[in-house]
């Protein structure tokens, strides 16, 4: 399958399309989806049956260790431009996956003072939930 393959990427439901043209999907990481073939998992929670990579980052908070989150979404940047679906999912899908594509976005070459206009109104509207997550953003590499 490819990235439009099987509901949650042909119906487009929490996919963004990032600066450089790759589509990333957001979502909650309980909720029933299509496969992906790589999961950036920001919250505990169960895990898919297809490559995952597990972030520290409590709820409403930042990452616990910002060398390996930036390692992890670098990760998930490079897998989306090597063709692969890319999901990043937390809890509620809304603060930390929303931050996170948000980072994404700055690591695709967005502006960081854009990004939390840029994925509220591409993703969700309440995305990037706190401004510690706001600054986070900002103080990206």
């Amino acid at each position: 399958m490819r990235v439009d393959d099987g509901p949650g990427w042909a119906d487009g439901v929490g996919v963004v399309e990032l600066p450089g043209g790759v589509r990333v999907r957001g979502r909650r990481i309980a909720d029933p989806v299509s496969p992906a073939d790589f999961s950036l998992l920001l919250a505990p929670g169960p895990v898919p049956s297809w490559a995952y990579r597990r972030v520290r980052w409590p709820d409403f908070w930042v990452p616990v260790d910002r060398a390996d989150a930036v390692d992890a979404l670098r990760e998930a940047l490079r897998r989306g431009y090597q063709g692969e679906r890319v999901e990043v999912t937390c809890r509620g899908g809304t603060g930390r996956t929303g931050t996170a594509l948000a980072a994404l976005a700055i690591l695709d070459g967005l502006p960081a003072e854009r990004a939390v206009d840029w994925v509220r109104a591409v993703y969700r509207p309440g995305a990037v939930e706190t401004p510690w997550q706001r600054r986070w953003l900002r103080r990206l590499p």
